[in-house]
């Protein structure tokens, strides 16, 4: 009986977790198509800029409303940023593989990163970020 708390905590956190990703990609995404559509940029720079900006949502909300995290931010932002470090060269690797060696359509390309990172990104915000 002892792991049906746990389940629900981890289930609670996954839910967060997926609702303040809705939020960091829309502004991901708004910025990426913003860039893409309105200004003619390429879709690599673009999709880092909009990772740089969900990333900023993304860590304000995931503090407060995923893990509850009591971690200092002196301690929990460095380890936020270094996760979202290895988060921004996936997607870069991901997204150059895709649309530039591949010419996979851009949009398409990201949800496949999105998808990759997202993983990444709470498994190491669980274990070690916010923990």
């Amino acid at each position: 009986m002892s792991t049906f708390p746990a389940l629900r905590r981890l289930v609670r956190q996954l839910v967060a977790f997926f609702g303040v990703g809705v939020a960091a990609a829309v502004v991901h995404y708004g910025l990426l198509i913003g860039l893409v559509e309105g200004l003619g940029s390429h879709p690599v720079p673009a999709t880092l800029a909009g990772y740089v900006a969900g990333g900023l949502v993304s860590y304000a909300l995931n503090r407060k409303h995923t893990y509850a995290s009591s971690r200092p931010h002196r301690e929990a932002t460095w380890r936020f940023a270094a996760v979202a470090l290895v988060g921004f060269l996936l997607t870069w690797g991901f997204m150059h593989v895709f649309t530039v060696r591949l010419g996979a359509p851009y949009l398409a390309a990201q949800l496949v990163t999105t998808g990759i990172v997202m993983l990444w990104s709470f498994l190491a915000h669980k274990a070690w970020t916010f923990a």
